[in-house]
């Protein structure tokens, strides 16, 4: 039973990939995801001229759930506790990633995830009372401002969906750690996965129509779902197993200079010195809570 009173799912025996997942450490599973995902924004972008941002994302979460779904066979009999967190983690999964890549359409990629991890960052600093968590959070405000004020050609448009995208993965945090919680393994993952595609799928059907269905397009498809979807949320709903939501959104502070390096490299993004700068406050307030944290 849990302290809610419901009954969780009875556990299965541990399957080849949950006890491989188990043995990486947490803050190693959390790095990983955040290389992977970030490389996989790099890649997705790429297809955007091709697919569209709503197709891209469609692609991604669609072969993203099928491979879960293969890899995990989840059961439909879940707790009565479970079901309402798997949905909402799913239709908010898939906003956060309909909103991260309108975001990505329009704006560098370093910029969106800086953007979007106030998210986590929100999630990390709340319910603090300590003056010095305030100093981050002031930190990581500056830096927001200091792209809006260097923002030059930036879409504003662009800006308002990472805001949203911000919104969700905060939101995802927390789901996160509800959906551990409620399900084993990657049944609830899995499911969720399902749910988001659904989501995502009328948008990006519109958008693109049968130019999804081009074998290249749906290659590089599946390349993106595992490198975005399958690979960094595994890990991450792994290391919420075992850390708090407020540890994992701090461990989370390379993201954004890994995103900024990731659309350096790969889509030759390059950042201007403020917003470099702007970049840099939102990590370092992230770190400093990070050394502040309990």
């Amino acid at each position: 039973m849990d302290e809610l009173g419901g009954r969780l799912p009875r556990a299965r025996p541990l399957s080849l990939a949950g006890r491989a997942l188990g043995t990486v450490p947490p803050p190693l599973q959390i790095l990983f995801g955040i290389i992977s995902v970030q490389v996989g924004a790099a890649v997705a972008k790429q297809l955007f001229a091709t697919a569209g941002a709503a197709g891209t994302v469609t692609l991604r979460l669609f072969f993203a759930a099928l491979v879960l779904l293969l890899i995990w066979r989840p059961a439909l009999r879940l707790g009565r506790q479970a079901w309402p967190v798997v949905i909402a983690y799913g239709v908010v999964l898939g906003l956060m990633n309909l909103s991260f890549y309108q975001a990505l359409a329009r704006i560098p990629q370093g910029i969106t995830v800086t953007i979007e991890f106030l998210g986590p960052l929100t999630v990390a600093l709340a319910g603090s009372r300590r003056l010095l968590d305030a100093v981050w959070a002031l930190l990581a405000a500056g830096g927001v401002v200091l792209l809006a004020e260097t923002r030059g050609d930036l879409s504003v448009a662009g800006l308002l969906f990472a805001l949203g995208a911000a919104v969700c993965w905060g939101a995802y945090i927390l789901l996160g750690a509800a959906l551990g919680s409620r399900t084993s393994e990657g049944n609830g993952l899995a499911l969720a996965m399902a749910v988001a595609a659904m989501v995502a799928m009328p948008t990006g059907i519109v958008e693109s129509g049968t130019g999804l269905l081009s074998p290249w397009v749906l290659f590089v498809g599946l390349a993106v779902a595992l490198l975005s979807s399958v690979i960094p949320y595994s890990l991450e709903l792994e290391a919420l197993r075992k850390i708090p939501p407020r540890v994992f959104g701090v461990l989370m502070s390379l993201e954004p200079a890994v995103a900024a390096l990731a659309g350096l490299i790969v889509l030759h993004e390059a950042l201007h010195p403020l917003q470099w700068v702007a970049v840099c406050c939102v990590m370092a307030a992230s770190v400093g809570a990070a050394r502040s944290a309990k």
